[in-house]
């Protein structure tokens, strides 16, 4: 979407338990591109357990997660539908993806 500065700003939602990923993004170089408020981290990783990316550490981020896709779905003029990337691996690409995947259904 162009914001009203006139700068386009990418419709994402970056989203990962472990915060040094989002770290990157947030502080980098392309920190301007995004919306800040579209970057969501936890604390704490999931070590690479699926249990604890679903069902313990990921769980307290699902909320967070939801109201961030919300919001962003709901900036939409007319909504087609939308990607998730993720890795196939680890708490957070399976365990938390599958939590929020689950929640949207």
């Amino acid at each position: 979407y162009e914001s009203d500065a006139g700068q386009y700003v990418p419709r994402s939602v970056f989203i990962d338990l472990d915060p040094t990923p989002v770290d990157e993004i947030r502080n980098g170089q392309f920190k301007k591109m995004f919306s800040a408020d579209h970057l969501l981290s936890g604390k704490e990783d999931a070590s690479s357990c699926f249990a604890r990316g679903k069902y313990t550490v990921g769980k307290k981020l699902v909320p967070d997660a939801m109201d961030v896709i919300q919001r962003t779905v709901e900036t939409c003029k007319s909504l087609q539908g939308f990607f998730i990337f993720h890795s196939v691996g680890g708490g957070t690409g399976s365990g938390l993806t599958d939590a929020i995947v689950r929640e949207i259904r």
